[in-house]
């Protein structure tokens, strides 16, 4: 059985990292676009009306949420491409078909699409800071570990998007159509406290609420909800999903025919 730290496990990772550093203009160019046009809309022309939530400027409350937006769509694309793209084309049978562990499988896979999704993250934070410049973290540490866990978490999702997608159209409709709804309905654009009835309970379902409230707290000091509950849930919710991760590569889901 190798270990997260073989040479197998390293040159795995290595490569998944390789594999979307070599294409900069595809791994950087469309969220610093997209995240620009955001800070300019949302932040400079709706902030100047809304100006501040919670003693906060509108502009820098949007923050943590695009930040968490950008982490966790990349994180997820980068996991669940990649599986995907390797059952495509059969090169995920190299693995499979190594001393590799199943265990050393997945850690490769999620390390590799966490980093790219947190990269992403700081990225869309140094955007931000170029409209609305952050002093200080309020709590550097809470911002770090929600970053780090939301990017695992989504980087595990990622993995099984990629093993049961039959299709790349697939893909698209998990992104697109069911992770970024959420993350928009998930508090990146308002508060809480502007909701009441059906729509602040539906709120408290959503995962993304504690993701981006989390964040925010570390970034802002503000948040709507408990963090350290809302950390407790999201670190069990990513054992889970990376246990399941691990089940399916030893059961062969959607590596074998």
């Amino acid at each position: 059985m190798s270990s997260v730290f073989s040479t197998g496990t390293k040159t795995l990772t290595k490569r998944e990292i390789l594999r979307f550093l070599r294409r900069p203009w595809n791994t950087f160019l469309p969220p610093f676009i997209t995240n620009v046009l955001y800070f300019s809309v949302f932040g400079v022309i709706l902030g100047a009306r809304i100006r501040e939530i919670d003693g906060v400027p509108y502009i820098q409350f949007i923050l943590p949420g695009l930040v968490v937006l950008g982490a966790i769509g990349n994180a997820f694309e980068n996991a669940s491409f990649s599986i995907f793209h390797g059952r495509w084309n059969e090169y995920i049978h190299e693995p499979l078909t190594s001393p590799l562990s199943y265990r050393s499988m997945v850690f490769s896979y999620v390390a590799s699409s966490a980093l790219r999704g947190i990269i992403i993250g700081v990225l869309i934070a140094l955007i931000g800071a170029f409209f609305t410049p952050v002093h200080s973290l309020a709590h550097p540490v809470y911002a770090v570990v929600f970053l780090l866990v939301i990017a695992t978490l989504f980087a595990g999702l990622g993995v099984i998007g990629g093993l049961v997608a039959e299709d790349f159209d697939h893909l698209t409709v998990l992104n697109q159509f069911i992770l970024r709804p959420l993350v928009f309905f998930g508090g990146v654009f308002y508060s809480l406290d502007a909701l009441s009835g059906a729509a602040l309970t539906a709120s408290y379902l959503n995962p993304m609420v504690y993701m981006v409230n989390g964040v925010r707290y570390g970034v802002l000091g503000v948040s709507d909800i408990p963090v350290n509950e809302a950390l407790g849930v999201l670190v069990a919710l990513t054992v889970v999903v990376l246990a399941l991760d691990v089940a399916m590569f030893k059961r062969g889901y959607g590596l074998t025919d």
